[in-house]
């Protein structure tokens, strides 16, 4: 075994899982980033992944990957610097471990993530998002099961790992009626529910059953649901709904974007960022920020606080005199 492969299963072992207690989606993420950095290594060097050596990962071959993932891949600039956060990670760790291979590791530290611009977020409206969920086939065990997992995902900002991983028993369905989930970060937050999404749920938990350990949105099997089967049905529920609603025939709606929706509807109903950071469990409210950025209305209104007051006889607004500091600080 080589110091490479010894290094590695460490890193995942010892730091990931041991330390860090890292969640299961961060495991993944990182695993995935490896295999495919192996594999691609493997490739170049012409030697079986148990094979290499921490020199067949340098700064050059890191870099050839980063440029594989986009060139070859298609993969995004998001996803290349998320790629690359895992390397490093790695790389730090073993800087510690490995101190002959110092400057093999500083070089690939040096690598920089790329720069990307942050494109607005794309949201529902309220009028969208209610076509979308009454696209549903309530006939049917599936349709009933969609129709109360996308009311839940508009209502309550749940990120899709977060909606899949939910059970019966976190939901609250009494006074204080609220969900409780274990979300990004490894944090547990519980999020309100409103009088409609609880008497869907009412509904909806006698009929997928009462234990409460199972998933409240289960496959028909009886299993969690996966990411891919939720974007799945949501893609075939806006092909339904863009009947009625024309508008989402221009939306790439995906479940992240059902978050969005809930973050803009809260934001639209006058709720403080702070409140909206807290429900969709952010870090701080500088997440949060997008959506202001986001709101067209939000801002035309600004606008419309900044034009001057007409006099109604002349049309002309009243001379005021500026504020001395403020007129010092505007000429800055």
């Amino acid at each position: 075994m080589t110091e490479l492969s010894t290094l590695l299963q460490g890193f995942f072992a010892n730091k990931l899982i041991s330390e860090h207690n890292a969640s299961a989606h961060t495991v993944a993420s990182y695993r995935d980033t490896f295999i495919l950095l192996l594999r691609f290594a493997s490739e170049q060097v012409g030697r079986e992944a148990h094979q290499l050596t921490m020199e067949d990962l340098g700064s050059e071959t890191i870099a050839a990957f980063l440029t594989h993932l986009e060139a070859a891949r298609g993969n995004s600039v998001a996803t290349r610097n998320t790629r690359l956060a895992a390397i490093r990670s790695f790389f730090r760790y073993a800087s510690y471990r490995s101190p002959e291979q110092a400057a093999t590791i500083a070089r690939v530290l040096s690598i920089p993530a790329k720069r990307t611009d942050r494109a607005v977020v794309a949201y529902l409206t309220a009028a969208e998002a209610e076509a979308l969920i009454n696209a549903t086939d309530t006939q049917s065990w599936t349709g009933r099961r969609d129709h109360a997992l996308l009311h839940v995902a508009v209502h309550t900002g749940l990120r899709v790992s977060e909606l899949t991983a939910a059970t019966v028993a976190d939901t609250h369905l009494g006074a204080g009626a609220h969900l409780h989930c274990h979300g990004k970060g490894r944090k547990d937050r519980d999020t309100p529910l409103t009088k409609p999404t609880v008497a869907i749920l009412n509904n909806w938990i006698p009929e997928r059953g009462t234990d409460p350990s199972g998933p409240l949105f289960p496959s028909r099997r009886g299993t969690r649901l996966s990411r891919d089967a939720v974007a799945k049905l949501l893609k075939k529920h806006t092909g339904a709904a863009t009947k009625a609603c024309p508008s989402l025939a221009a939306k790439n709606v995906t479940p992240h974007t059902l978050r969005h929706t809930t973050a803009m509807l809260l934001l639209h109903a006058g709720v403080d960022l702070s409140v909206i950071a807290m429900w969709l469990g952010h870090e701080s409210t500088e997440t949060t920020q997008i959506y202001l950025h986001a709101d067209m209305s939000l801002k035309e209104k600004a606008l419309a606080r900044l034009a001057p007051a007409q006099n109604a006889e002349t049309g002309a607004g009243r001379y005021q005199a500026p504020d001395e500091l403020l007129d010092f600080l505007a000429r800055l």
